[in-house]
């Protein structure tokens, strides 16, 4: 509980990309006197996360809900009565998050509070409009679109995966690779759910075309290792990576090629410097990923309607020569012409204070 004239935050995490996004804010605003609330949801590893790096934390929703609209609206508001009753009783000064929930219970309590996101419109209209209306600010990066809701949009030069892998924050460590006996060179293939909402209607990589790059890879002389949220055949068992769910970064930033339909990993490799290749239907529809595809050429994206342009591009990448190298003079680039997130979020939530 907050004690006199301390500020309070309330924050909700309900996805692993969003409290690494948060996480160096949080110990800034701790570290500087706030009295900090952290809520999530189970979801993926994101309880493993928080409990590996001993961050206090309340889980507002512990059962996996269902994947229908039911389910979905039902947890979305059981949400926002539970962050309001928090809220009220810690006094939060202010409340920031992804959710919906954040909105509607700051709203409700007459305090502000902050939306982070980095996905356009078009892709969340679904959590937009559950969102913007009840919403102080929606802090995003420049390059995204918030509709009709412009007045609200403060935007930044950055990207959310810059709050945790700027190199002020974030340094790989090949001790960490070493001590899973990871070979070199390897290729990280990462293959998400798709589960969410907004990836209704939205497809991946197959099992077929996974068989197909593990043959590519090993062909041009790289190891492969399988990242995967869902459940693969014994076939694939002996490529799976078994480690701490904190370390996956330090693995990540060693890779000489990220292959995935996942839109969050495919940004964190840009933010390292790994070349990837996105296999997705929200190819093309991500202003984030296209601001590095077409600006920076970091990332390259190919919907599932180009199966033989995936297998190209990944074969274009791995007879690369010096890949690794000029992947590196890429991120420097993007680097020098963008912002410290982290420093720039504390500041705007101190606003606050």
């Amino acid at each position: 509980m907050k004690t006199g004239a301390q500020k309070s935050l309330v924050c909700y995490c309900g996805h692993p990309a969003q409290y690494h996004f948060l996480k160096h804010t949080i110990q800034n605003l701790k570290d500087a006197g706030w009295h900090v609330v952290v809520l999530i949801k189970t979801k993926d590893i994101l309880e493993q996360l928080l409990q590996e790096d001993g961050v206090p934390y309340i889980n507002i929703q512990p059962s996996v809900r269902k994947n229908n609209k039911l389910s979905i609206l039902l947890a979305s508001i059981t949400r926002t009565i539970v962050v309001y009753k928090i809220a009220k009783k810690h006094h939060a000064d202010v409340l920031i998050g992804t959710d919906s929930s954040i909105a509607q219970a700051g709203w409700l309590l007459g305090k502000p509070a902050i939306t982070t996101l980095e996905d356009d419109y078009d892709v969340i209209k679904h959590l937009a409009r559950l969102t913007y209306p009840f919403t102080s600010h929606i802090v995003v990066p420049n390059v995204c679109s918030v509709g009709k809701w412009e007045q609200k949009k403060t935007g930044y030069d950055g990207y959310m995966k810059l709050a945790y892998l700027h190199p002020n924050y974030f340094t790989p460590s090949i001790d960490i690779v070493n001590a899973y006996h990871i070979d070199q060179p390897f290729v990280m293939v990462r293959m998400a759910k798709l589960a969410a909402h907004h990836d209704v209607g939205i497809g991946g990589l197959s099992l077929e075309q996974l068989s197909e790059l593990i043959a590519l890879s090993q062909s041009h002389g790289y190891r492969v290792y399988i990242t995967s949220e869902i459940a693969l055949p014994e076939t694939y068992k002996p490529y799976q990576l078994h480690i701490r769910h904190t370390d996956i970064h330090h693995i990540l930033a060693f890779a000489s090629l990220l292959i995935s339909d996942s839109q969050s990993m495919s940004v964190e490799a840009a933010m390292l410097g790994v070349p990837s290749v996105r296999y997705s239907d929200f190819s093309g529809r991500i202003s984030v990923l296209e601001e590095l595809e077409k600006k920076y050429a970091l990332t390259f994206g190919i919907k599932t309607t180009e199966p033989e342009r995936l297998k190209s591009q990944v074969e274009t990448l791995l007879s690369m020569p010096h890949l690794k190298d000029e992947w590196q003079k890429r991120r420097e680039r993007m680097l020098r012409e963008k912002i410290d997130v982290t420093e720039f979020l504390t500041h705007f939530i101190e606003k606050f204070g």
